[in-house]
């Protein structure tokens, strides 16, 4: 929150000059999204605390104080624990294959002593970590070489195939998504991804081939939900009534219909938008979304504010992943994608979701805390 310079860029901030330098006020622009989130999960639940209020809740406090305290490290720890997170993250992945748990059709969960994590939700921040690590000591014309693009490539597919084994097409897409944008803000040439771009459409037939059965049929279903309005296009078409129902201010708090009645599918995750919709309308949608634009608005100016490259790519690479969750979630919700199973960042009920998040935005305010610490862009003093 404070603008004040530093007194010496390279002294070391004792941790109440870090509390100090804390962005305040996007803490508590994220603990409004969050208060909004516990709200939905109350009202999905008739009006009761149990079963995901209550939880969701403490959750977000222990991810509160993940937050603060993220953000109390400095941002050059974080650039030297890059790669070893990248390689826990990628293994636990890997023991997902080998010792998984099975939940909704999908295998995506591994049990550790009480703790339950979905490793995909890791990735997503260890990635972002990693790429930017890596592109910190790359100059804007060495991104677009063949042979030094050859390993963030590979960074960024070996996750997204292992993610779309499990099978979790959602979480792929953003590994994807997050992993290109962190590249073309590097300075990636248009010459690598206009040809990409156009690969990527030409291989729709290849891939549609090595789809499975159901995630065929959700395209389908997405191109035509009347096709099967009681079978497979059942979760978009109840989720497009409540948001239809729901009209412009809609039908007030706790009194949607879809989701008191079980018709809305996964009213507390993936659609919890859906319920929100419903119960306040266009003018609850919207002001949500205002709100999601104004921490993505603190994260792009946090991203500009940092003197070093690596602090740079964290910071938009956090912002964009944060935004690639609400987009998707949001066009799949109102039928403009097909259902690829992603939660709405801090509405969604979630364990491993809701913390990863919270990492994320500390990996952000730590940027921001840390802006005026330089880092040469030949690392090789602190590795």
């Amino acid at each position: 929150m404070s603008s004040r310079p530093y007194a010496a860029a390279r002294r070391t901030l004792t941790i109440g000059e870090k509390l100090l330098e804390v962005n305040w006020g996007l803490v508590l622009l994220i603990a409004v999204v969050a208060c909004i989130g516990l709200a939905m999960q109350y009202s999905v639940a008739g009006g009761h605390l149990q079963p995901w209020a209550a939880p969701q809740g403490e959750r977000f406090v222990v991810g509160l104080g993940i937050l603060v305290a993220v953000a109390l490290v400095d941002v050059r720890f974080w650039m030297r624990a890059a790669y070893p997170a990248y390689i826990v993250a990628f293994a636990l992945l890997i023991a997902v294959e080998i010792a998984g748990h099975v939940g909704l059709g999908a295998e995506r969960w591994i049990q550790i002593g009480p703790i339950q994590l979905q490793p995909s939700e890791l990735m997503k921040i260890a990635l972002v970590l990693a790429l930017a690590r890596y592109l910190h000591g790359m100059s804007v014309e060495d991104v677009s070489r063949p042979l030094r693009l050859l390993v963030p490539l590979v960074m960024i597919a070996a996750p997204a195939i292992l993610v779309l084994k499990q099978p979790n097409l959602g979480t792929a897409t953003i590994l994807v998504a997050d992993g290109v944008s962190l590249l073309f803000v590097a300075g990636l040439s248009w010459w690598w991804i206009l040809p990409t771009v156009a690969s990527v459409f030409a291989s729709v037939p290849v891939v549609w081939h090595f789809l499975h059965d159901y995630q065929k049929q959700r395209v389908l279903t997405f191109l035509n939900p009347a096709s099967d309005a009681l079978g497979a296009g059942w979760n978009i078409s109840q989720a497009e009534i409540a948001m239809g129902s729901g009209g412009f201010a809609g039908k007030g708090f706790v009194q949607g219909t879809q989701s008191r009645l079980n018709f809305l599918p996964e009213k507390e995750t993936d659609f919890i938008f859906t319920s929100l919709g419903e119960e306040f309308g266009f003018v609850g949608c919207v002001a949500l979304l205002l709100l999601f634009a104004l921490v993505i608005g603190y994260g792009v100016k946090i991203a500009m504010s940092s003197r070093s490259q690596f602090g740079r790519l964290l910071a938009i690479g956090v912002t964009l992943n944060f935004f690639f969750y609400i987009m998707i979630n949001a066009a799949m919700v109102m039928g403009m994608i097909p259902v690829v199973g992603i939660p709405m960042p801090l509405i969604s009920y979630g364990g491993t979701a809701m913390l990863t998040v919270m990492f994320g935005f500390g990996l952000l305010m730590s940027v921001h805390v840390h802006r005026q610490v330089e880092i040469p862009r030949s690392t090789g003093a602190i590795i």
